[in-house]
């Protein structure tokens, strides 16, 4: 079992930097690919960004392609999203999720997910 804990979201100017922190519990952590959601309110739930478990291989999504880097401290349980140059229209909740599995699979539903922080980017 992995429980997921999302802190750092909060208000920011356009423009601006966050970065988002998931300390995830359980022994089984560095094995588990991890990636980040975001869901804004009427929208469906988005791919943002993913991280294999040794995290040699990272995925973005197109709309955060360039500005948004996902890292991961297997030693402090953690994963991270360092997000600049933040726009309106990132806007969300952001989830943190895990997969059982090395390598991010695309299509499979995580296993595990976190509460969410929310984000707001004002302009």
């Amino acid at each position: 079992q992995v429980q997921l804990v999302e802190s750092g979201g909060g208000l920011v100017q356009a423009g601006g930097s966050l970065r988002l922190s998931c300390a995830a519990s359980g022994r089984t952590f560095s094995s588990n690919a991890m990636g980040w959601f975001r869901q804004a309110p009427g929208k469906e739930r988005e791919f943002v960004s993913a991280i294999s478990w040794s995290g040699s291989s990272t995925y973005y999504g197109n709309s955060v392609k360039g500005r948004f880097t996902i890292s991961r401290d297997n030693a402090k349980n953690t994963v991270y999203l360092q997000m600049n140059s933040l726009k309106p229209e990132d806007t969300a909740v952001y989830h943190c999720a895990a997969q059982r599995r090395a390598g991010w699979g695309f299509g499979i539903m995580p296993d595990y997910w976190g509460q969410g922080t929310q984000v707001t980017v004002s302009s």
